[in-house]
């Protein structure tokens, strides 16, 4: 689409009013029920892919997202860890029985 001329503006303009109407459906969703949020960002995610100030916009977002993953890969792994033990006291316990 970015090599030719023709299909360039055609595409931002598409690639523009997607992004708008999901941004403007995720602020309906902050008062009506459903994900607002989300749609806000997911919009903002679809004008990135095309606009310099919407990336912007994005990347506080996608820093927050991988703090978040981080931590909870960090959650995962610590009650992994206690499940293991627990079974492992409990597997002690019956053979020592």
């Amino acid at each position: 689409m970015h090599a030719h001329p023709v299909l360039h503006l055609p595409w931002l303009i598409l690639v523009g009013t997607v992004g708008t109407l999901i941004i403007l459906a995720g602020v309906v969703m902050l008062v009506a029920p459903g994900p607002g949020v989300a749609a806000i960002i997911l919009g903002l995610v679809v004008l990135s892919t095309e606009f310099r100030w919407a990336q912007r916009l994005v990347r506080p977002a996608r820093v927050w997202f991988r703090r978040a993953e981080r931590y909870g890969m960090r959650l995962r792994a610590r009650a992994l860890e206690r499940y293991r033990a627990r079974r492992a006291l409990r597997r002690e316990r019956l053979t020592s029985e």
